[in-house]
């Protein structure tokens, strides 16, 4: 099962987000990772696959510092885990970072045509209207 934690506030926000990974750990997971901004790097990542002290030997040889970030632990149900697959994951222009608990079974509908992963042949479901959308009668 995936764990998700944020902090913005003045402490050193990676033993914040490390510490509540931490105590998540008993949900089980098999990769993790951290995103921090607010820093010298700008927006940061740091992941790895297996138990949470394999992120943290990570962050240990490429430190990052910042005042707010987001961690997370997951538990692969699709894709195996791998670095490549752990979150948080960038979006193609580097400036935002996404994680998530769960299976996007929309990402058809959500990943632009052009995305290099894209070809003429995958299926282009016809996006619906989410319950946040407004119509005007």
């Amino acid at each position: 099962m995936c764990g998700i934690v944020g902090y913005i506030g003045p402490q050193p926000v990676v033993p914040v987000i490390i510490e509540g990974l931490r105590r998540l750990e008993y949900r089980g997971y098999d990769s993790a990772g951290i995103a921090v901004a607010g820093g010298p790097e700008g927006l940061a990542l740091r992941r790895a696959p297996g138990k949470l002290r394999n992120l943290e030997n990570v962050i240990a040889d490429l430190p990052l510092h910042g005042s707010f970030g987001i961690g997370h632990t997951r538990w692969a149900t699709h894709g195996r885990p791998t670095e490549e697959n752990a979150h948080p994951h960038r979006d193609g222009t580097g400036t935002l970072v996404v994680v998530h608990n769960g299976i996007v079974e929309n990402y058809l509908t959500l990943k632009p045509p052009s995305s290099p992963r894209a070809t003429s042949s995958s299926p282009r479901p016809t996006p619906r209207s989410s319950p946040t959308s407004s119509k005007t009668s």
